[in-house]
């Protein structure tokens, strides 16, 4: 497996962890205004459930894929899709829906080549998950950031 993939994966790990976190912390926002840990879970699964249907199933070379969704819609989308499952039973679809996702892009060959929605710029399987790398960083700092408060 490739480091992206790997690093991809890890989040795994720091995801599951939340589930001996006690669940009032986890529906408490990080801050003022801002989305629970809960729902951060949800919004990072929603991304994986919508690139594993919808992206990466078209992905071959030449291919332009679709633009991605709005993103407060989609967002919005995922809030309402999620509203009465519990923190564990997020957590567990995020898992089980990362695992397939990291499975069908690794399936991928590396030359393929392909462009999303009106861009010009070629994405590999590889750089199209680097995307979704950097968007887990971003959201496992704010889930640690409320965690050591």
């Amino acid at each position: 497996m490739n480091k992206i993939l790997k690093e991809f994966e890890e989040t795994i790990d720091a995801i599951k962890k939340l589930k001996d976190v006690h669940e009032s912390k986890l529906n408490d926002p990080i801050s003022k205004g801002k989305w629970s840990i809960r729902e951060i879970v949800g919004h990072l699964y929603y991304w994986d459930k919508y690139n594993l249907e919808k992206m990466v199933p078209i992905m071959a070379n030449g291919v332009n894929l679709p633009q991605f969704p709005n993103h407060d819609q989609h967002n919005q989308e995922a809030l309402s899709y999620l509203r009465d499952r519990t923190v564990e039973s997020i957590v567990d679809a995020f898992i089980e829906t990362r695992k397939e996702l990291i499975d069908s892009i690794s399936k991928i060959e590396e030359d393929v080549r392909f462009t999303i929605g009106k861009g010009k710029r070629q994405f590999s399987g590889k750089s199209f998950i680097k995307i979704f790398l950097d968007h887990d960083k971003h959201h496992l700092q704010q889930i640690n950031g409320k965690l050591n408060t």
